[in-house]
């Protein structure tokens, strides 16, 4: 038998501690870099003026009474409410029929599919949009005639754009989340799904009492990205108002109304207090999910 020194243990000991810290070190540089940086830099903008000056709220309280600044949260806000809602519904809900198909070629080829549409992420997904609702060139324009829609005007009208958005957003990231809970009902038990049939419970019963109870952390982390991800909607808007040649504004969202301020009116420190608000919002409901869910309680 051999014996393990402990002068081994110790040294076996270090040189894992060294190369954990060695993996760890390209990220903490990068967050350092991309991400602590330019929070404190966007900070420092946000409570002073263009010479330096402190002004404490007063850049906060100029850009709220901007007269988009009202529009921009109502729009941001109505498209989060329907983002959330059918991400989580329809999310949830595939991943279980994904679950129930995974035995076969059905499953394996929807597996495939779900992960197409991101391919197509951002902007380029966005064009793809626009090519498919203008129904002058869409595929499926007698769809859209059908649904009353004969011109591009009236497809993007802005009562439209947060279903339009949801469709967009839900079209790119869906998949990924889809499989991300796929493989979460994978980790559930089998003996748990076990005693629920042996218990007589059917596919909805043991889909609404087990695995979506189960599935809840998962559901939490996703809802947390989503809504940091939605809150900061600035590619649709912007590309749909470029491309509506001014039908759509642009300044619907809260970071076109950012762009706006720093690039349009030379605002940089507007732009800052704005960037800041989004930024609190997000952390502040992050917080708030995390600690009304018990993400991090152990299961």
């Amino acid at each position: 038998m051999t014996v393990t020194s402990p002068s081994a243990v110790r040294l076996g000991g270090t040189g894992q501690r060294r190369a954990g810290l060695a993996f760890v070190a390209g990220y903490v540089f990068l967050l350092i870099a991309f991400g602590v940086v330019p929070i404190g830099y966007a900070v420092y903008f946000a409570f002073t003026d263009a010479g330096g000056t402190f002004t404490g709220f007063g850049n906060f309280v100029t850009t709220a009474q901007d007269f988009r600044f009202l529009d921009a949260v109502g729009h941001v806000a109505v498209y989060l409410l329907c983002w959330l809602v059918s991400l989580v519904v329809f999310v949830v809900g595939l991943a279980l029929l994904l679950h129930r198909l995974s035995a076969g070629l059905t499953g394996q080829a929807l597996r495939f599919l779900y992960y197409i549409p991101g391919a197509l992420a951002g902007a380029a997904s966005v064009l793809v949009w626009l090519f498919m609702l203008d129904p002058t060139v869409s595929p499926v324009s007698s769809l859209l005639g059908a649904l009353g829609f004969d011109t591009f005007g009236q497809v993007i009208a802005p009562d439209n754009l947060p279903l339009l958005f949801t469709i967009i957003a839900f079209w790119t990231g869906a998949g990924g989340w889809i499989v991300v809970m796929y493989g979460a009902l994978n980790n559930i038990p089998t003996d748990v799904m076990e005693a629920a049939r042996i218990d007589g419970a059917g596919a909805w019963q043991t889909a609404w009492h087990v695995q979506i109870p189960m599935l809840r952390k998962w559901i939490v982390y996703m809802v947390i990205l989503a809504f940091a991800g939605g809150a900061q909607l600035f590619v649709e808007p912007q590309l749909l108002s470029l491309a509506s040649v001014g039908v759509a504004g642009r300044d619907y969202s809260l970071n076109q109304l950012t762009y706006d301020f720093a690039f349009q009116m030379n605002n940089i420190n507007g732009a800052a207090a704005v960037s800041m608000e989004l930024l609190v919002v997000s952390v502040s409901v992050a917080g708030l999910f995390v600690a009304r869910s018990g993400f991090f309680d152990a299961d």
